[in-house]
């Protein structure tokens, strides 16, 4: 239905043309911007609350007083209503639904493949290397953790490639007894594999499996007179069960998330903790932004349809309160795991216990964000006032180098609201084409990067902060009158006298003035918060860029000299070093390398 001046929206009309089956609705403002998406069994029921209940509540009547246009998709069961309902929230986050913010990306247990002794290794970004994923875990300290326990179980090696490949000698792993050393075979490849089995059977929850089959193996070993083999395969079967044990204790023997919602103050923490195979992996805390007439209730089904449609679900999960449609939402996700999900509002004994813990997670988490929002807003309420803007800023970014003499050089650009990071927007540049060294001209070329997308109709920011003096706000300025970009408050951020925190010097680049706001200034404690986490990402970045191009050999640029010529090519002359030093006649004697092969290598090494 399109609205008009003279023919604003009727609701009522629209729901009497409605049909009764399940699907998705969505409200429009004036300017066509999504303001909401819900879903229904009944899409004339569920609609018509909104025109026909009066009186409301008042956020939603100010949501309805907005609505100018309604959209609805007809799905064929409440299911998918739900599943397109989470999937158009995620992607589109209108302005009064529950949306999950969950910018971070989750580490993995990865498991390479298609090698005669693969590694576990910690992992987080994009999955796509050769192998498997195991995962994802709440935190970094649990991989680490399970990481520690697979190398005390199974001996599995956890070594870079290139480390591995270059070994002539076990290292200190598997004199501690942590690794078995496949990297100068003191395990055979079928040996190796079988631990490598036995620690995927592990990951994937079947520790009472491998147990059966290692003390089959320990009864084998000990009738062939293997008796030290035995005794490893014994020392392996107790310290499995006496994990096993432990946990069965503290009460997690199952697969399963304990979540537990807190509300006040207009904001909802939700609180989870993680069990998996009975190993809890510690907990994590979200804080979802709030629709119209958000419940605990409401806050938990959209926090479980965006989470876990996403991401393996346990069969199990545990929450405080209850939620609407549960039997829905337990089919849909029952869906996507392919076993049966249930969810539990109402539990006893050791999950009683567990929720309990969930909530007091939960209080104390969203107690300690409100703390810091207040002080946040507070922050930029005073920069308001310190450089006399009419309201308070929305979006401030903020622009840092960093190079090494020179080399490797990256732009970093981060993005601070009224929430604080919001990380998501981060950016990094790789600076190319320029004079080493010349952080103007890295500059230059980063704004004009980031704001060629203002110009076509980006995000903007409404202050941009730059690292540096008058010389890097001069070329901020440069960037925005070449491309046209007006109306964004520049502001550099030089440092001060001995370089003392708090004391930094605020450059206005409009009217060339400077501002010493002194160590008590909020306002200034939001710019230098600001200014270090740009720092921090510029230089993680660079260091990230420096070491990839220092790991790479120039062998690897010599046609014919694959991994593993190059590798034994480091192993006969002790390095990249020893085999520049030496002569073509010394570099024929390595297996593989023939006269040409030779002549090429010592050409690369000697311009």
């Amino acid at each position: 239905m399109e609205p008009s001046e003279s023919h604003p929206f009727d609701g009522k009309a629209f729901v009497r043309h409605l049909t009764t089956s399940a699907g998705v609705y969505r409200y429009f403002d004036a300017d066509d911007e999504l303001l909401y998406v819900g879903k229904a069994a009944n899409l004339k029921k569920r609609v018509g609350n909104y025109f026909l209940k009066p009186p409301m509540d008042p956020r939603i009547a100010s949501m309805v007083s907005q609505i100018a246009r309604a959209e609805v998709t007809l799905t064929r069961t409440a299911g998918e209503a739900l599943l397109l309902e989470s999937q158009l929230i995620k992607s589109l986050k209108p302005r009064y639904n529950i949306v999950l913010r969950d910018d971070k990306s989750y580490p993995y247990i990865y498991l390479s493949g298609g090698e005669d002794y693969p590694r576990l290794a910690f992992h987080r970004g994009a999955k796509s290397g050769a192998g498997r994923y195991f995962g994802p875990y709440p935190s970094t300290f649990a991989v680490r953790e399970s990481l520690g326990l697979m190398q005390k179980l199974f001996k599995v090696r956890q070594c870079e490639d290139s480390y591995f490949r270059n070994r002539s000698r076990p290292c200190l792993q598997h004199q501690i007894g942590r690794c078995s050393a496949p990297c100068v075979q003191l395990i055979s490849v079928d040996d190796y594999k079988n631990d490598v089995r036995h620690a995927e059977m592990f990951l994937e929850g079947r520790s009472s499996a491998v147990i059966d089959e290692l003390a089959k193996a320990m009864e084998q070993a000990s009738a062939s007179l293997h008796f030290e083999r035995a005794a490893s395969l014994r020392d392996q079967v107790a310290a499995l069960r006496k994990l096993q044990a432990q946990h069965f204790v503290q009460g997690a023997s199952a697969d399963m998330d304990v979540i537990a919602c807190c509300m006040d103050g207009g904001m909802a923490c939700v609180s989870v903790l993680f069990f998996r195979n009975g190993v809890s992996l510690g907990s994590r805390d979200f804080f979802p932004r709030l629709g119209t007439d958000a419940a605990v209730g409401d806050v938990l089904s959209q926090f479980i349809a965006q989470y876990y449609l996403e991401r393996q679900v346990p069969r199990e999960l545990v929450l405080s309160d209850p939620v609407e449609d549960m039997e829905v939402l337990a089919d849909v996700l029952s869906q996507h795991a392919g076993y049966t999900v249930q969810l539990k509002p109402s539990v006893r004994g050791d999950r009683a216990r567990f929720l309990e813990m969930a909530q007091r997670n939960a209080s104390a988490a969203l107690t300690s964000r409100l703390a810091s929002r207040h002080t946040l807003l507070a922050r930029f309420d005073d920069l308001q006032k310190v450089l006399a803007l009419d309201e308070p800023p929305r979006r401030l970014e903020c622009f840092d180098i960093s190079h090494t003499r020179g080399e490797a050089t990256v732009a970093s650009c981060v993005v601070f609201g009224p929430e604080g990071p919001e990380k998501s927007h981060y950016r990094r540049f790789n600076i190319t084409g320029i004079t080493p060294g010349d952080d103007y001209a890295a500059m230059h070329q980063a704004l004009t990067r980031r704001f060629r997308k203002v110009v076509e109709g980006g995000a903007r920011p409404d202050i941009l902060l730059i690292d540096g003096g008058t010389g890097q706000v001069a070329q901020a300025m440069d960037v925005l009158r070449e491309l046209g970009v007006e109306g964004i408050r520049v502001v550099g951020v030089a440092k001060g006298p001995g370089r003392r925190a708090g004391e930094e010097t605020l450059v206005l680049a409009d009217s060339g003035e400077t501002l010493h706001p002194g160590t008590s200034s909020p306002a200034l404690h939001l710019v230098a918060a600001v200014r270090d986490e740009a720092h921090r990402f510029a230089i993680s970045g660079h260091r990230r860029k420096r070491e990839a191009a220092r790991e790479r050999s120039t062998l690897e640029d010599v046609a014919g000299v694959g991994a593993r010529r190059r590798a034994a090519l480091l192993k006969a002359f002790g390095g990249l070093a020893g085999v520049e030093a030496a002569g073509v006649e010394e570099l024929m004697s390595v297996k593989g390398i023939d006269r040409g092969l030779a002549e090429r290598i010592y050409a690369m090494l000697h311009p």
